[in-house]
């Protein structure tokens, strides 16, 4: 056979093979691992599964084919060429692969965190990032490296073009670093409940550009970590104890007895709880409508539910002791006096008077008035009586 054709079938064969072995392989490990029983060996296949998804038959395909083409000695021009197309295939796909182990690893290691240790589900989050940003500096110097390019100069321009860069991207950037701002210095985490600007929520992600929040509500709030930074944030989650301001107000004809009574009854209200502490309880107001008491107390944990039944303990306990007392909560209340002498018929006639300034043809309507204001007809006639 001739030594040229042989090359030729070769080339093609090598060409050819690499691709179709390439997929049927990945075709076949992918069923394998997939059809495994154990959820154990589910997770330690896992990284296999990953880097299987990540390889692009592709770019071996067009690798091989560089490499075929060698063979068949071709113009030291087009050497160049081929060499610089199958490193950068080869590269591109390492650099996938890469991709593909550091996310894996950052999955894994975030949920066993979440359980754990949330500091460390946050902070890997930028470690990821680094770490892909890193990977493909070095592929992209090793292929700039190997054409021919100065990798040394080359990186002292980027220096000055790095602030170029800078000034276009200058939001992201602030985001960026934003977010490694939160990463070290721990403001909030994941699972934590916070409230931004009278919003509560619980962190469910924290991203390199955005923070995403589950509100109470159910839906889902995306927040820049810019603007996060520089919020004021309440961080719930960080709470160790809970001070509740208490107040009521009874009656004004209370007699002084009862009043002296209350702060011991209120005091026994609050150890009676397991989980309250008592800290005081005073007659802090003589108001218009009543005299206020005002009760400090202490919920000795951070939940909101053990707070609600703390407090409707409390609730159900004063009723009690106020009924049995035979004393009562104050009322707002509205005086309402209705006149019958003189005032009464000066009203009248000042009534009269706004009505004989009506304009002609105004139709009056019955009214249903106490007192001498303008009436409807009136404030229609002249606006700017309103009021």
């Amino acid at each position: 056979m001739d030594p040229a054709l042989l090359d030729w079938l070769c080339a093609a064969a090598w060409a050819a093979g690499v691709p179709l072995g390439a997929r049927a392989l990945k075709s076949w490990l992918t069923r394998r691992l997939l059809a495994a029983a154990p959820a154990a060996t589910r997770q330690r296949g896992q990284y296999l599964l990953d880097l299987l998804a990540a390889t692009r038959v592709g770019l071996l395909g067009l690798a091989a084919a560089a490499l075929a083409l060698r063979w068949l000695a071709p113009p030291a021009r087009w050497l160049a060429l081929l060499d610089a197309a199958a490193l950068g295939a080869l590269l591109l796909q390492l650099g996938l692969w890469s991709g593909a182990l550091v996310g894996r690893w950052v999955d894994a290691s975030r949920q066993r965190a979440l359980q754990s240790d949330p500091q460390a589900a946050t902070a890997l989050v930028a470690a990821a990032f680094l770490l892909r940003l890193a990977t493909w500096a070095v592929l992209l110097l090793v292929l700039l490296d190997n054409l021919g390019v100065n990798v040394t100069a080359l990186l002292a321009g980027l220096g000055v073009g790095g602030v170029a860069v800078g000034l276009g991207l200058q939001s992201i950037l602030k985001d960026l670093f934003a977010s490694l701002s939160i990463v070290l210095d721990k403001p909030f985490q994941i699972g934590h409940f916070i409230v931004v600007d009278q919003v509560a929520g619980t962190v469910e992600n924290i991203g390199l550009k955005t923070t995403r929040v589950r509100a109470l509500s159910g839906e889902l709030l995306v927040f820049s970590n810019a603007d996060l930074t520089m919020a004021r944030l309440r961080n719930f989650q960080l709470m160790t104890e809970r001070r509740i301001e208490y107040q009521f107000t009874l009656q004004a004809d209370t007699d002084e007895a009862s009043l002296r009574q209350l702060p011991a009854l209120l005091r026994r209200l609050v150890r009676a709880q397991p989980r309250a502490r008592f800290e005081r309880a005073h007659l802090c107001d003589i108001a218009g409508d009543g005299l206020r008491f005002e009760m400090i107390y202490w919920v000795t944990d951070p939940d909101y539910t053990l707070h609600m039944d703390v407090q409707q303990a409390i609730h159900l306990g004063l009723l009690r002791a106020l009924r049995r007392r035979g004393l009562r909560l104050a009322q707002p209340l509205r005086q309402l006096v209705l006149g019958h002498g003189a005032g009464a018929r000066a009203c009248g006639r000042d009534n009269r008077a706004r009505r004989a300034q009506l304009p002609p043809h105004t139709k009056i309507g019955a009214q249903s008035r106490t007192g001498c204001g303008p009436s409807k007809e009136e404030t229609d006639a002249h606006p700017d009586r309103r009021g």
